[in-house]
């Protein structure tokens, strides 16, 4: 298994866990949300199970209740923390035990984890404090678990795709992505989590596990999840309305649908019987 290189990244001002309007800015649709966001492959879900000392499982920035879904499908008990009560309350009606707080400022209340979780959040989260967090949460041989989607469609929709978000929302995210190699983005992403978990010391040296998977999207597929990504949660409506035609008119001329190619990036760290 690839460890993680130990060098150290400064943390700029603009990082996403600065900027906790963008993360709370997913609440505003949280069905939408649920009904659409791409899971997780299995075999990741099974491994981390597999490699945590027992079934107790904290969910990091829970959202909708998607990652501890599967983990409670693989056996796991779960507990959700999310900052946005929104999001919070649809995974109380889904069945999630869930309590609405920051990580950072979340009180454990002198509870144990066997692993903690975070699919597509930990960004969010302060490097450095939240992995101290999970580390007083962990059992000894804990997990620590962050991992996120990466996509790219094929080559000839992704461009397809870039030229629309240059030419509607030219200062966006997602035309900045547009430039750059799928994942290139979430390279910084995965540095700041692996600097954290090396900071807090309470953990082995981070590794990274990678997962290659495929979904198709019809049209209306993806125009559902469109509105639900960071790049666009905040867009103005009419403006929203625009990238929606235009991806969509991009996706009826390669046919009225494609396939989205993900890559599952995870940093895995354990807790040491030391800390």
């Amino acid at each position: 298994m690839p460890t993680l290189p130990p060098e150290r990244a400064p943390q700029p001002e603009h990082a996403s866990h600065r900027h906790r309007e963008v993360a709370e800015s997913f609440g505003a649709d949280p069905e939408r949300y649920d009904r659409t966001r791409p899971r997780y492959p299995r075999a990741m879900v099974d491994r981390i199970v597999a490699a945590s000392p027992g079934p107790d499982v904290l969910d990091v920035g829970c959202g909708t209740g998607i990652v501890a879904r599967q983990f409670e499908a693989a056996g796991a008990h779960v507990l959700g923390v999310d900052v946005d009560a929104r999001m919070a309350g649809l995974a109380r009606r889904r069945g999630l035990d869930v309590e609405v707080a920051s990580f950072e400022a979340w009180d454990p209340a002198g509870r144990k984890f066997d692993a903690v979780v975070s699919g597509q959040t930990w960004h969010w989260v302060d490097p450095v404090a939240g992995a101290a967090k999970a580390g007083r949460a962990l059992r000894s041989r804990g997990v620590l678990a962050l991992f996120w989607n990466v996509g790219r469609p094929v080559p000839e929709v992704a461009e397809a795709f870039a030229e629309v978000y240059r030419l509607v929302v030219p200062d966006s995210l997602a035309a900045r992505q547009g430039t750059v190699p799928a994942g290139n983005g979430y390279a910084a992403l995965h540095t700041q989590a692996a600097d954290g978990i090396r900071d807090a010391g309470a953990f082995t040296g981070p590794e990274q596990w990678r997962f290659a998977w495929e979904q198709p999207y019809t049209r209306d597929e993806w125009l559902d999840q469109l509105p639900t990504q960071g790049a666009f949660t905040r867009l103005p409506q009419a403006r929203l309305e625009e990238v929606l035609t235009g991806i969509g008119a991009a996706i009826d001329a390669a046919g009225g649908s494609f396939t989205m190619r993900y890559t599952t990036l995870a940093v895995i760290a354990t807790r040491t019987d030391t800390a």
